[in-house]
């Protein structure tokens, strides 16, 4: 019996399945390089996808893994806070919430920036009341002073003005009474010059205090012109001084914090120069006008003088008349 001996050459199937291999190895070989940066980039990206809230940490290779912890759990779970920061946020909120308005800052002011203030809207409201009371008197007074000037022009005597201006305080009639008594008095008088100086000299009198009348009241707006300025600022010295006490005691500069007090102090200024201003102005006009007023009145005293200088001379002129006697 005979045996097949084996043939020392592969089969040619064998062959190409061997060329096919190592073609293909060859193909890839450049495929794979190319892939394994994009693979090692990857990694960081999964690793701060791990970092993220909710998720949980990925271990690296070789390490024992955590247990991986629920995102809705990690969510619900309190988050520690710095007390300084805290604080911090509380003082901002503090100055926030402070009523920045007029009547806010006042009702939040210390109690003596608080009487301050209410004593500057006094001063205030006297300032225009005032104001009114005394522009009403002066516009009467002067046109009442225009007639009666008016009906003394119109006279030819002293008796004659005294019978116009019968209306008992005004201020003809003060005038024209006052000369008539002092001609009364000086009747045996001969030196005509002395009654004269004697009723001009009433005359001043009357027209000096006719003045002092109608400039009452006014000194007080001097006074709160000079002064509410000084006692607003005393004011605000006041509440800032108290605004660094608190600067102090909180130890804290944030603006916040200290500008509602500074804004406090500040409003009594504005308060002082609200009341201080309208009282220098009302106060000049008032000036003027009563100096205008003075002036009437002394129109008023020369037209008076003026009438008993007439009458005098007729009395004069009726004495020196000659006596005519008949004879025989």
């Amino acid at each position: 019996m005979t045996r097949n001996q084996p043939s020392a050459s592969p089969t040619p199937s064998r062959a190409w399945r061997a060329i096919a291999a190592l073609t293909l190895s060859l193909v890839l070989a450049p495929v794979a390089m190319a892939d394994e940066p994009t693979t090692n980039a990857a990694t960081p990206a999964a690793a701060t996808a791990a970092a993220a809230p909710g998720t949980a940490p990925v271990a690296p290779a070789g390490d024992v893994q955590a247990p991986a912890v629920d995102g809705a759990a990690t969510a619900d779970a309190p988050v520690a806070v710095d007390p300084s920061v805290e604080a911090l946020v509380e003082d901002t909120s503090l100055g926030m919430a402070h009523d920045l308005s007029p009547w806010g800052m006042y009702k939040n002011a210390d109690i003596v920036v608080k009487l301050v203030m209410i004593g500057l809207a006094i001063a205030s409201i006297i300032t225009w009341t005032i104001w009114i009371a005394k522009g009403f008197e002066l516009m009467g007074a002067k046109r009442r002073l225009r007639g009666e000037i008016a009906q003394l022009k119109k006279s030819t005597t002293l008796k004659d003005a005294s019978e116009v201006s019968n209306k008992e305080g005004t201020l003809a009639h003060t005038l024209v009474h006052d000369a008539l008594e002092e001609m009364r008095l000086s009747a045996n008088a001969r030196e005509k010059e002395g009654i004269k100086e004697r009723v001009s000299f009433r005359l001043e009198r009357l027209v000096h205090a006719s003045g002092r009348t109608m400039s009452s009241g006014t000194g007080v707006l001097a006074t709160i012109g000079s002064t509410a300025p000084f006692v607003g600022l005393f004011g605000t010295v006041w509440g800032i001084m108290n605004s660094f006490i608190g600067i102090a005691k909180t130890q804290t500069t944030n603006l916040a914090v200290v500008a509602p007090g500074i804004a406090e102090a500040l409003l009594a200024t504005a308060l002082g120069l609200v009341a201080a201003i309208p009282a220098v102005v009302i106060y000049n006009v008032f000036a003027r006008s009563i100096a205008g007023y003075k002036a009437q009145v002394s129109d008023a005293s020369a037209q008076v003088l003026l009438l008993v200088s007439r009458d005098l001379d007729h009395q004069g002129s009726d004495r020196a008349a000659p006596h005519m006697v008949k004879v025989g």
